[in-house]
């Protein structure tokens, strides 16, 4: 199965290839596509549900052990895009 991660929103675990991979940079949230960006990174469900709970919970400042909550504009532009790639 490989690789087995936890999501920082639903809390629910998955294989590595079912869940995004997200890093901060400059004090935001940027999906790391690749996988391989510097630095400590939170996985997530490419699901706008636990986005949304990640961010109800406060989850990415603490798993990714920054001060405050990073911003998430980048993710949520993501998630909007794989949905519309899905759907068009």
């Amino acid at each position: 199965m490989g690789p087995v991660r936890t999501c920082v929103g639903c809390r629910t675990t998955g294989p590595r290839s079912a869940l995004l991979r997200v890093v901060v940079v400059q004090d935001e949230l940027v999906v790391d596509v690749a996988r391989r960006m510097p630095g400590r990174g939170a996985w997530l469900h490419p699901d706008p549900g636990c986005l949304e709970k990640a961010e109800r919970r406060r989850a990415f400042g603490r798993a990714l052990r920054v001060a405050g909550q990073p911003g998430t504009s980048a993710v949520h532009r993501h998630l909007e895009q794989q949905e519309q790639d899905v759907v068009g």
